[in-house]
């Protein structure tokens, strides 16, 4: 394929290949640096290289073969004076593609590597969003709800273990499995997150990501077929998914789920999707994921809006503190609980929680207070969260919500 090629063009095709041409290359060389400055390298040639030749045939090929040389002369020239990771390059490069083991997929056996228990869980799941989704820092700390600088320092300090620790970059053993299973769900939960709402950009979805995790998940569930967890975020994946075709209008803003046209959801995903929570329902052995993918499968039930079973929405967030406690899912159960008894009693609830840096907390705040024609802190609240988020289709859709609160 030639043609005229611009910056954005690349850029789209960095965060769709870059994450892919990571794993391959941590495989080929045993060493996450190397891997991902390699990429980062042959990225830079990419622009200077493709305004002139065209996009490749394989974009995907060519970053991975040029990433691979590059790093193929650093070790190189690095031999010397690290015999260790030369040894290692030997080890990799031979045996790379032979290895088979219980897990077949390349890019879920390196989120399996990187969810070792020596590694704590907040930086197994930051660094496999780094090499697996290709997320920068900006958007993990914005994933994790921590600082930028934090999570840096997160990241240096996970690498820094693997390599102290000499972990190795191999598939865990059928008995390993089970216990990575949490932070391996928590990273491909993340993946279909930053998707379903990309931390910057123009753009509010991107696809490649939702459609990763759930080919992720899909792998999870024949691997593993009879953990109810990974059955229950496949559902809740799907089920969320099938409102894609409805979250954003013709021009590109952002449509609510309360005024989404939901004959434009996915019929066919909704009924995979509801078939797998019937099924894990009848198992009775409830988790996390499970009963937000039930949760999900409500919103799919209800065929407006208006028809929407809060009543069982609210019970099932009540059941999901339970299990995760945390500051989110009470946000989560507020919104909930201010269409069922309306936005007084929902604003008492979310103002005693700690989530002053998270956005979707003002702009939930922002509701309430407007709801309740508290004109002016809804204006501030609105001005925070809009301070606070960086996709540009938010922005816009929270600016439209602001404006709105003056015309009435």
């Amino acid at each position: 394929m030639t043609g005229a090629v611009n910056g954005s063009d690349i850029e789209r095709v960095f965060r769709a290949e870059s994450g892919r041409a990571v794993a391959s290359l941590v495989r080929f060389f045993g060493d996450i640096d190397i891997a991902e400055e390699a990429v980062q390298e042959a990225f830079a040639i990419a622009i200077q290289r493709w305004p002139e030749t065209g996009l490749p045939p394989s974009p995907a090929g060519w970053i991975i073969t040029t990433a691979r040389n590059r790093g193929l002369d650093r070790v190189r020239r690095e031999s010397s004076r690290n015999d260790r990771q030369q040894q290692a390059f030997l080890v990799y490069a031979t045996e790379a593609h032979t290895e088979v083991g219980p897990v077949e997929d390349e890019r879920l056996r390196l989120i399996f590597t990187c969810c070792h228990p020596a590694l704590g869980p907040e930086a197994q799941v930051a660094l496999t969003l780094r090499l697996i989704a290709g997320l920068q820092t900006p958007e993990i700390a914005r994933a994790l709800l921590v600082t930028e600088p934090t999570m840096g320092q997160r990241l240096v300090r996970a690498k820094s273990k693997i390599r102290a620790a000499n972990i190795p970059y191999r598939v865990p053993d059928d008995h390993e499995l089970p216990d990575r299973l949490r932070s391996v769900l928590a990273v491909v939960y993340l993946i279909f997150n930053e998707g379903h709402v990309a931390t910057s950009g123009h753009a509010l979805i991107r696809e490649d990501l939702c459609g990763e995790a759930i080919r992720l998940t899909r792998v999870l569930v024949e691997l593993m077929p009879d953990e109810g967890e990974a059955q229950g975020l496949l559902a809740l994946l799907l089920l969320t998914e099938a409102r894609r075709p409805a979250r954003v209008s013709a021009d590109g803003s952002l449509v609510r789920l309360g005024e989404q046209d939901r004959s434009l959801w996915n019929s066919a995903l909704i009924e995979e999707g509801h078939a797998i929570v019937r099924a894990l329902l009848r198992r009775g052995i409830p988790g996390p994921y499970q009963i937000q993918a039930a949760i999900a499968a409500v919103h799919a039930d209800a065929a407006t809006a208006e028809a929407t079973d809060w009543s069982q929405i609210v019970q099932l967030y009540d059941q999901l503190l339970m299990y995760t406690p945390t500051p989110i899912v009470a946000l989560n159960r507020a919104i909930a609980v201010a269409e069922l008894d309306g936005p007084e009693p929902a604003l008492a609830i979310i103002e005693q929680l700690d989530l002053g840096n998270f956005h979707l907390y003002h702009a939930a705040r922002a509701d309430l207070l407007e709801r309740l024609g508290r004109v002016d802190e809804a204006t501030d609240s609105y001005d925070r969260s809009i301070d606070l988020t960086t996709n540009m289709v938010e922005q816009d859709h929270l600016r439209r919500r602001r404006a709105d609160l003056h015309l009435h």
